[in-house]
């Protein structure tokens, strides 16, 4: 993996577009990922950025870390700029973000929190899959579900025998994979044969990764993929070791909080849960407007796997597309 996921500027490759499909970025990023909008306040953890560059690099971070006088625990920032990329050889997401800390007489300034450019929005209809063993073996094909290929597939022909069709998807590159839709076996079921035994080769997938299908309201096919978590044995030599980068990323952020000058982050959404760049409006509410003590009752929003708006013991509340309320849990001392 390129230095780009663990919070670094990388070096830009050949073949790489600046601008990517939104939807499909935040489809592969995952239904709890929400960038903030360029223009807003944001607020700035540099510990939990240095939490992902562990998280990046399987590695802990040495606890020999010099002091920053200047580097609170948190900046307030504005956030000018906002990026969507994807790393080249893996397909891992992850975004550009130009922040600039700012003084106490401009926090002090009033603002408005108005929601300003293009919120993150899910597709409605896509569906994303674990692989199997089955899937990622280079004698066979993807087993679609039912519901999902007549959800998101153009519909078949079912006056030929077998029903069949030429699909063409387009992945975060802008690369065209073709791949032979057909509904066959016993009992019927949907699968991608000619074509996918390339797609997988070509993108090294293994079982455990996942792989998304999205058609969206232009009448295109969109792919994106979404690796497992595993550990990696061997680092690229591009790469530096996780004490280096979490200095640098202090160093950068320190210097930026004494001079109130703008600096460049990275954020990779699948690399660990840690968020370390939240929109100021929720912090001060998370801060200021909730009560949290012993032995209160909370629920909360996890990822699952193509789990549609879902209600959970009786809640009126509709939860969106691809997360799904957790079971109540307990505040215990």
């Amino acid at each position: 993996m390129r230095l780009s996921s663990a919070g670094f500027n990388p070096q830009p490759q050949q073949g790489e577009k600046r601008v990517l499909n939104s939807e499909l970025w935040h489809a592969c990023a995952g239904p709890l990922v929400h960038l903030p909008p360029v223009g807003s306040r944001v607020v700035y953890f540099p510990q939990g950025h240095s939490e992902q560059v562990a998280a990046s690099t399987n590695k802990e971070v040495d606890a020999h870390v010099p002091n920053y006088p200047s580097l609170p625990p948190q900046l307030i920032c504005q956030l000018h700029d906002v990026t969507m990329h994807a790393d080249v050889e893996t397909d891992e997401v992850y975004a550009q973000m130009t922040l600039q800390p700012l003084n106490p007489q401009e926090q002090k300034e009033a603002y408005l929190p108005a929601e300003l450019g293009t919120p993150s929005r899910q597709p409605a209809n896509y569906f994303c899959k674990t692989l199997t063993a089955s899937d990622t073996s280079t004698h066979g094909g993807f087993s679609v579900p039912r519901r999902a290929a007549e959800k998101v597939f153009p519909p078949l022909d079912f006056s030929q025998q077998p029903p069949c069709q030429e699909l063409i998807a387009r992945d975060l590159h802008d690369n065209e994979w073709k791949f032979r839709h057909i509904f066959r076996g016993q009992p019927k079921r949907h699968l991608l044969t000619t074509g996918w035994s390339v797609f997988v080769s070509a993108k090294r997938l293994v079982a455990g990764d996942s792989v998304l299908f999205i058609w969206n309201e232009k009448n295109q096919l969109l792919l994106g993929i979404r690796r497992a978590n595993r550990p990696q044995t061997v680092m690229p030599s591009s790469v530096l070791s996780s004490d280096s980068m979490h200095l640098g990323l202090l160093a950068a952020a320190a210097h930026a909080a004494a001079t109130n000058s703008r600096f460049t982050i990275f954020y990779n959404p699948r690399a660990s849960p840690s968020e370390f760049v939240i929109p100021l409006t929720k912090y001060i509410t998370a801060v200021y407007h909730t009560r949290v003590s012993v032995g209160m009752r909370f629920r909360m929003l996890f990822e699952t796997e193509e789990s549609g708006v879902r209600r959970l013991a009786g809640m009126n509340q509709q939860l969106g597309k691809g997360s799904q309320e957790s079971p109540c849990g307990r505040l215990n001392r």
